[in-house]
């Protein structure tokens, strides 16, 4: 399966490009928006300031939007982040600062008075609805843990409706969500630093898009 990581200047894209090939896939690493848009699958990956991000992504806002109808996506850290509606992170008070508007809903500051902020370090999954990117993918309940994920963030978007799975950290936010056509997914931890557990995501992402391209080809 052809996955292509949007370059777009903020983002570990050695370690994620690693990941991507573990779980299977050929990787490609591009800046050209004409590349990206013809490609069968996307990662859009990020680190650092959700408005950096967005001055970053500006060049390529559009094809990745316009991807997003039809062909698997999957964010990253801020690159999860920028798919939703919008962020208070740089904003003046207030104010937000626009996403990709593809995952309804605002990112917002983690509740520092209630747990130390950024978040780092390992914390557990709670899925709370079926999509393929967690098949496999053990979920915390009242008589057994959750699998385990790794976490770099200070933001995060509260559970809604567009959840596939929760954490807890001062309150509960979406660590994975996607659309409801389910093309469009994201992670706000770091599957290529999460071990087995991300490597399954990893792998799930693939295996979902070697499957919607297949279909996509037999409806044509």
């Amino acid at each position: 399966m052809q996955v292509t990581i949007i370059d777009y200047g903020v983002g570990n894209l050695r370690s994620l490009q690693r990941g991507l090939e573990r779980a299977d896939a050929t990787v490609t690493v591009s800046d050209d928006p004409a590349e990206i848009a013809a490609s069968d699958a996307l990662v859009l990956p990020g680190v650092g300031a959700f408005g950096e991000c967005v001055r970053n992504l500006a060049p390529f806002r559009d094809v990745v939007v316009e991807a997003a109808a039809d062909t698997p996506v999957l964010g990253i850290c801020v690159g999860f982040q920028l798919m939703f509606t919008e962020s208070t992170e740089g904003a003046p008070e207030g104010e937000t600062i626009d996403g990709l508007d593809l995952i309804p809903g605002r990112v917002e500051r983690l509740p520092s008075d209630e747990v130390k902020v950024p978040h780092m370090g390992w914390n557990e999954l709670t899925v709370e609805r079926d999509h393929p990117i967690v098949d496999g993918v053990a979920s915390k309940t009242p008589q057994a843990d959750g699998d385990y994920a790794y976490f770099v963030h200070s933001y995060g978007s509260s559970v809604a409706d567009h959840t596939v799975a929760a954490c807890d950290y001062g309150f509960d936010f979406a660590a994975i969500a996607a659309t409801e056509r389910g093309n469009v997914m994201g992670t706000q931890f770091h599957p290529e630093k999460s071990g087995d557990t991300g490597l399954r995501v990893l792998r799930n992402f693939v295996a979902f898009a070697e499957d919607w391209n297949d279909t996509t080809v037999t409806a044509e």
